[in-house]
């Protein structure tokens, strides 16, 4: 009997210390509506007003702005949007009403050294297409709004009249989808922000390439046009890339990226997990799901796999060759098999994060934006760095 109350009591200490590791550096941070943006016909897919989880800045941070805009993939045909339409990728209504903040977004100077008393803001994303979209009729059948657009301009505006037009310092960022919607947005952003203001842009996992899948189909490149061409995004697309190509090519940022006047810092593994699972060996092509297991677990993959994927990695280095040296464009691409790597704490900033020059990805970010020194660090080939978390899916759903 004492044994089984001590077996009971060391499963809840285990359990105890397994949630604190879990939740190490977060904190909650409550949602808020921009209920004014409705009028103005800035909503989610379904109609409902944008949101965001705002944590206010303190100390000498008090006039420092981060946004981080979420992820979540893209919907590129009505059947798609309507399957996001009533969930949180879709709609406010379905959002939590308080998410945890951690890695970029911590408020605990020990696991965010340099922006942890910074305004922190998490923008929810309900539109679909990275914040670009602007189709102003809505179909009275589906009632689906594509206004991603104008949800980024109501979200920045609201946040203006909160204290950013005060802005020192100021930062906008994202993961995913949310990773190329700050590329995609960056020099609008900084034309928003006062004058004098230290404005710079990151992007994590954002850089999606245009390569062909292993059964040879540039899948990724239909996409993307089927993206832009629903949404109506074409008009917010970086002219200086739609003035040379189709608007659907200049949803990837290797067309445009080096017009980009803003500083920009690139935050992306070689082996991008989602890019792996969904441009190199998307399901419609390995219908007999060769590359099921492999894209699950990276230790699974076979010789001839791990070839194909090394070819990736040399085609996704040659898309970043785009931005030369440049002194205001850095970059920490590493060859863990991972996909987002700011807002989660172990990835971030932590005693065993992944390492590129002994410089975790928030030291190199820091270092970067208060101009302490360049960095622009290319990791060697997988699986020659140690301190990679590889990630391990027990699913193969295509979801950011």
């Amino acid at each position: 009997m004492e044994s089984t109350r001590i077996g009971k009591w060391l499963n809840l200490i285990v359990v105890g210390a397994l949630l604190l590791l879990k939740t190490e550096g977060s904190s909650y941070v409550p949602i808020t509506y921009v209920q004014n943006a409705v009028a103005k016909g800035a909503v989610c897919l379904d109609g409902s007003p944008p949101a965001y989880h705002f944590d206010k800045g303190f100390g000498a941070g008090i006039n420092s702005w981060l946004l981080q805009f979420e992820g979540g993939g893209w919907c590129n045909n009505v059947t798609t949007c309507l399957n996001r339409k009533n969930n949180r990728l879709g709609s406010s209504k379905q959002m939590a009403k308080q998410i945890a903040f951690s890695g970029i977004l911590g408020d605990k100077q020990q696991f965010n050294p340099d922006f942890y008393n910074w305004n922190r803001i998490k923008v929810r994303y309900c539109d679909g297409a990275s914040f670009t979209g602007d189709v102003e009729t809505v179909n009275p059948v589906t009632k689906l709004h594509f206004r991603g657009a104008r949800v980024f301009a109501a979200v920045i505006e609201d946040l203006l009249a909160k204290g950013m037009k005060n802005a020192r310092n100021a930062i906008i960022s994202g993961c995913s989808a949310g990773g190329l919607a700050s590329i995609l947005h960056c020099d609008r952003f900084q034309s928003l922000l006062p004058r004098g203001a230290k404005v710079k842009c990151i992007s994590d996992a954002g850089y999606f390439i245009n390569a062909r899948d292993v059964s040879g189909t540039r899948h990724i490149e239909q996409l993307f046009s089927e993206i832009v061409a629903t949404h109506g995004s074409a008009r917010n697309l970086p002219p200086s890339c739609t003035s040379r190509l189709s608007p659907g090519m200049c949803f990837f940022p290797q067309y445009f990226v080096s017009q980009i006047a803003t500083p920009i810092f690139l935050i992306n593994a070689a082996y991008d997990s989602w890019q792996i699972k969904n441009i190199l060996a998307p399901g419609v092509a390995d219908p007999h799901g060769r590359w099921h297991s492999c894209k699950l677990d990276i230790n699974n993959c076979s010789p001839n796999q791990l070839g194909t994927m090394q070819g990736f990695r040399t085609e996704f280095l040659r898309a970043l060759t785009v931005l030369g040296n440049s002194e205001s464009k850095g970059m920490f691409i590493d060859s863990c098999y991972a996909h987002c790597q700011t807002e989660m704490q172990e990835t971030w900033f932590t005693s065993d994060s992944p390492l590129l020059a002994k410089t975790t990805i928030a030291e190199a970010v820091a270092d970067w934006f208060y101009d302490r020194r360049l960095f622009h660090q290319i990791d060697c080939a997988y699986p020659c760095n140690p301190s990679c978390p590889n990630r391990i899916f027990y699913h193969d759903n295509p979801a950011v």
